[in-house]
């Protein structure tokens, strides 16, 4: 059974306010929702946008089942939510994605042997819970290695890249010295990702793969559709829909892969919520990333996937606030085609987030010359 639908006019909870939360909840306003949030963070990006926001860890309990006892539905904008406040959420509403998805994607290891154990294409890997044991890991795949923790990490961060087991040791002290996934670097032609929407019946929707650019391992830039070979196209359509339809996704799931240069199509990770190579989504499609989120957890009809019209997006990050003078929005926006994305946040830092910039054109190379040409106007 797949559950009754949430039927606009009802509540929505978002365990997370940070810009994805922010923007699936003016989704949600706009499909006639009302919208709580819970994040740790009193100033958050949400706070401003919905009708009530708590100020409570992500392992509070006791604060999560208030927030679910005045919900019909609770989803996430993050994985860093404690399984204990998942299941605390599902005494008292639908939490989509529930527990069991978290405890697969949550800790790296797990994630890869779940892909493993379903024959999913991985690249060579290892996990290690010592120093020494790392040291053997990178030995095994070769010297040359990104070591990640299996825990949290984002945007780049819980990352070290070597180059021989001799550096085993610092790379073990600079993660925290806990447990690690050692992935043997590849030699990539390029970067993509997948998005699918699966509702509580077990219904599908598929973007088109986004096709990602990425610098410092945080996403510069994206384009959607991503122009890459057919064939490429849908084998990794196939993979993400295969995955998502594993996991028993209720909500959204993005599936980031590596193409190989010798053709190759293998799986990076998976994210079972909005992300930001599918912030295009929001000007090249028919529904949004943020609108089918609010649909599937909602256990609406999922929306059309359609690209209407090419569009790329380039990340703005804290560095250019930092700047004399700041971003140039005027010139920016004077551009035919450019949108400015702000995600509402007060203190500009090296490496944040603070909104992206998107483009529309009539092929995505189109697009992704207008967006870059803003954001040099913007300052970058």
């Amino acid at each position: 059974m797949s559950g009754p639908m949430v039927l606009p006019g009802g509540t929505l909870g978002i365990l997370g306010g940070g810009q994805l939360g922010r923007m699936m909840a003016l989704a949600a306003r706009t499909l006639g929702y009302q919208v709580q949030a819970l994040d740790p963070d009193s100033a958050c990006p949400s706070r401003s946008v919905v009708d009530r926001c708590l100020t409570a860890s992500f392992t509070d309990t006791a604060a999560a089942e208030d927030l679910a006892r005045q919900c019909d539905v609770v989803t996430l904008e993050i994985e860093k939510v404690s399984l204990s406040t998942l299941n605390a959420v599902a005494r008292h509403a639908p939490m989509r994605p529930g527990a069991s998805v978290l405890e697969v994607v949550q800790h790296r290891g797990r994630q890869k042997a779940w892909l493993a154990k379903g024959g999913f294409p991985l690249g060579p890997w290892r996990e290690a819970n010592s120093e020494a044991e790392l040291s053997q890991a990178i030995t095994a795949l070769g010297g040359k290695c990104f070591i990640k923790s299996s825990e949290g990490g984002y945007d780049g961060r819980g990352q070290y890249e070597v180059k021989t087991a001799s550096e085993a040791g610092v790379a073990w002290k600079e993660l925290g010295e806990r447990s690690v996934v050692v992935e043997a670097a590849l030699d990539l032609k390029a970067e993509l990702s997948v998005l699918v929407a699966r509702g509580p019946d077990g219904q599908l929707a598929v973007y088109p793969p986004a096709f990602n650019h990425h610098e410092e391992r945080i996403l510069a830039w994206s384009l959607l559709p991503g122009p890459l070979p057919q064939a490429v196209l849908t084998q990794a359509s196939q993979v993400a829909r295969d995955i998502t339809a594993g996991l028993k996704v209720e909500g959204l799931l993005v599936v980031e892969m590596f193409l190989l240069g010798d053709g190759s199509l293998l799986v990076n990770e998976v994210a079972p919520r909005p992300h930001n190579s599918f912030h295009s989504t929001e000007v090249a499609c028919l529904t949004s990333q943020f609108e089918q989120a609010v649909r599937a957890v909602c256990n609406l009809p999922l929306g059309s996937v359609e690209v209407v019209r090419p569009a790329a997006i380039v990340n703005l990050l804290g560095d250019l606030w930092l700047q004399e003078g700041g971003p140039r929005f005027a010139q920016a926006l004077a551009l035919p085609g450019v949108r400015l994305h702000l995600y509402g946040k007060r203190d500009a830092r090296k490496g944040r987030k603070m909104g992206h910039l998107s483009a529309v054109g009539s092929t995505p190379e189109d697009a992704l010359q207008r967006v870059k040409a803003a954001a040099t106007a913007l300052g970058m």
